[in-house]
């Protein structure tokens, strides 16, 4: 038993050594954030991620998953660009069969699949204020509600969030919650 523990703990290790060489350079800056993608892979905690479309932020919220204590549990990524806001409610939280036209069954949102792994929200910008405060609440209460439901459901997911916007300036111009950019802001990586 203790054999197959090693050889099992060694394996995991090559392979996040593996899973690390994705992420190919020597440039100082690569070298940081893989060192600062290292030390919060190990938290719990909300991190936020900055950068231009095109630079990686789903690629490193996958390193920072795979490096995570929650690497064997579903990782659920909604681009909030790519779902129209009429629809972005229920892809986040679920829906109950005929809260709306068209919602001919139960369905589960994202938090729901992702419940003990990581939700990966990317381009949080883009999420209308209205969703915003219901984020908020998953955040701080880990608690979400289907459209059109009345049950309370517990969900555990660590969230990584990702922005090509400066979500501070959106605060300054009311664009954007400032208790929920302070929420997701814990842990920023640039």
């Amino acid at each position: 038993n203790s054999r197959l523990k090693q050889a099992l703990e060694g394996k995991d290790a090559k392979d996040q050594e593996k899973k690390k060489k994705k992420f190919i350079g020597n440039h100082p800056q690569i070298q940081e954030i893989l060192e600062k993608i290292n030390v919060v892979a190990k938290t719990k905690t909300t991190i936020l991620l900055y950068g231009e479309s095109g630079t990686g932020k789903e690629i490193v919220a996958r390193l920072i998953y795979d490096l995570s204590l929650r690497r064997d549990k579903p990782f659920v990524v909604i681009d909030c660009t790519t779902i129209p806001e009429n629809l972005l409610e229920s892809e986040l939280f679920g829906h109950e069969k005929g809260a709306f036209t068209g919602a001919t069954a139960q369905k589960k949102g994202k938090f729901e699949l992702a419940h003990s792994g990581t939700i990966f929200i990317d381009e949080i910008a883009d999420l209308p204020l209205l969703l915003q405060g219901k984020l908020l609440r998953v955040l701080e209460t880990g608690e979400i509600e289907h459209v059109g439901g009345e049950k309370v459901i517990q969900t555990d997911a660590r969230v990584i969030v990702a922005t090509n916007r400066r979500l501070d300036e959106m605060v300054r111009k009311n664009e954007f919650r400032k208790d929920l950019y302070f929420r997701v802001n814990t842990i920023s990586l640039t």
